[in-house]
This record gives structure tokens, C-alpha cells and sequence, in this order.
């Protein structure tokens, strides 16, 4: 059996994969089943030699030839270029009911869906399928996008904000899920420990991008209850407003805004919190005029 041959043997052996994270990626059995065979077509010419790991670097070419697709995408205006590193969009929350009915928010479920990932840029988009459909390390998607491991969380993070935002849309609009949140700011404001853990899922994940890379991730219902006690600010205002569509505050502290928080609320729990804290990191923010 010649080198070709085994490397063809291994590379069927990838295929499917190939295949799911190229269709994640691009939306489009027929360019998934394209950029597949361009995948072939590179790694028979460059040879496995050298290679150390068959999978990942299948998967890195994969990944490449799906990004290259994407920017060709962006550059003729089909989907967004904005690479910027996952700024979330902040807007005000309508205080009109939602006019859809149970029905109709059921049947919009997946378009809203498939609308929302087609409105990602190529980076946001390869940061959130590789890492959390494929378990992709951030430190391997950074080398693909030349960017800090820190900058791909980020783009995945909104990816991934996104994304669920769409999917609660679909069941329960964000003023539903407003109570939730209201409840978890009363409990901190009176110092109830008890009751903030009630509020939040046990595996909750809180995390707090301060800006120029310090992004810190705490876990867990009691360490993150613990946290919400410790900042708590008694004389705080809070604005509600939506971030990526999800229910969330901009935290006023004499009129300044000093954070801008948004919460994944499933059920009657807090799943993830995503905080842009500090006057520096959200001055970069565009928020709803006052």
C-alpha cells in the first residue's frame, strides 16, 4: 500500500466529521461536500509525513477552507466582516408585550435559529462551532485566526449569546424572563446568600470581561452567589435592556454606567451571566441613548 493510500484510508476515516463541521460552518450540504474534497485535494498534496496529529490538522485545513468560504461570503455582502472581537449588541427592551402567539414562536424557533448563525462573521462563527460543537481548544482555533486564544473566547462568547438568544425567543421573549433577573438583584441587594443560589443553576457560569484580555470565569451556584454578594452595590440603578436578546442591565452608579451584565435565564434559573465591567471596557460598548 503505497502513502496514498493510507493517508486516503485515514482521511475517509475523518470524512464525516470533516463533513459536520464544514455544514455547521457554512450551512450548505453542496459547499460543505466542496470544501471537503478541497480539504482532500490540499492534504494529498502536502502528505502526512510530519504530521504528529491526522485529526486536528484535517480539522484545521477543514476549518480554513470553510473560513476562506466566509470571507469570500462577507467581501460580496452576504454576511457580516465584523471581526472586532465580540462586542455585544446592547438595545432598549421593547415594554410592548410580544405579539406572537405560543404557535408562531414555535414555528420560528429554527428559522430564528439558522437566521442568527448566517448573521455571524466568519470569526464568530468558526470560534463558536469548532469550540463548542467539537470541543476545539481556543488555543488551537487561535493559531487558525491569528488571534489571542483571550480574543477567540470572546468572538465565541457572543456567538454563543447570540445563539441562545434566538432559541429562548422562540418559547419565552426576554420580559418573561425579566423576573428572574429582578429577583436575583433584590437577593443581592438584601444580602441573601440562601436565595441566590436558589436563583441560579448549580453549573451556572459567570463570566467578566473587564477589557484587553482580562477575562475572568467563575463557576458553580455558590461561588457565583458569593460574587454577587460581594459587588453588590446598594445604590445602584439598573436599566434593563436587551444584549444580543438576551434579558440583561446597564448597573449606573451616579448616573455613570460601570457594568453591563446579561443573563441566560432557563427556566426559573440564571444558566450564564456575561458582565462587561468596568468604566473602561464599557465605554467601548454602544449603549441606548438615556
Amino acid at each position: 500500500m503505497t502513502d496514498q493510500d493510507s493517508l486516503a484510508l485515514l482521511f475517509e476515516q475523518h470524512r464525516p466529521r470533516l463533513r459536520r463541521i464544514a455544514e455547521r460552518m457554512l450551512g450548505s450540504a453542496s459547499e460543505s461536500d466542496d470544501a471537503v474534497q478541497d480539504v482532500w485535494l490540499r492534504a494529498s498534496a502536502a502528505g502526512v509525513d510530519d504530521v504528529q496529529n491526522i485529526g486536528g490538522w484535517l480539522t484545521t485545513i477543514t476549518s480554513r477552507a470553510c473560513l476562506n468560504i466566509l470571507r469570500a461570503r462577507a467581501a460580496r455582502g452576504e454576511i457580516p466582516l465584523d471581526d472586532d472581537g465580540g462586542d455585544p449588541v446592547v438595545e432598549p427592551e421593547p415594554r410592548t408585550p410580544d405579539p406572537l402567539t405560543q404557535a408562531q414562536r414555535e414555528d420560528a424557533i429554527s428559522a430564528a435559529l439558522t437566521a442568527v448563525h448566517e448573521r455571524l462573521s466568519p470569526a464568530e462563527r468558526v470560534a463558536f462551532v469548532l469550540h463548542d460543537s467539537f470541543d476545539v481548544p481556543f488555543e488551537q482555533i487561535a493559531e487558525l485566526l491569528e488571534r489571542s486564544p483571550e480574543a477567540v473566547r470572546q468572538l465565541a462568547s457572543r456567538a454563543r449569546r447570540r445563539m441562545r438568544s434566538a432559541d429562548v425567543a422562540g418559547t419565552r421573549p426576554a420580559r418573561e424572563r425579566r423576573p428572574v433577573v429582578d429577583a436575583f438583584f433584590a437577593a443581592a441587594r438584601a444580602g441573601d446568600f440562601d436565595r441566590l443560589v436558589a436563583l441560579l443553576s448549580p453549573e451556572v457560569e459567570l463570566r467578566i470581561d473587564q477589557g484587553l484580555s482580562a477575562t475572568s470565569l467563575v463557576r458553580g451556584s455558590a461561588s457565583v452567589a458569593s460574587r454577587a454578594l460581594m459587588f453588590a452595590i446598594p445604590d445602584a440603578v439598573l436599566e434593563p435592556v436587551l444584549i444580543d436578546g438576551l434579558p440583561g442591565v446597564v448597573v449606573l452608579v451616579g448616573g455613570r454606567a460601570v457594568s453591563v451584565m446579561a443573563f441566560d435565564v432557563d427556566g426559573d434559573r440564571i444558566a450564564a451571566i456575561d458582565a462587561f465591567a468596568g468604566p473602561a471596557r464599557v465605554a467601548e460598548l454602544t449603549l441606548p441613548t438615556r
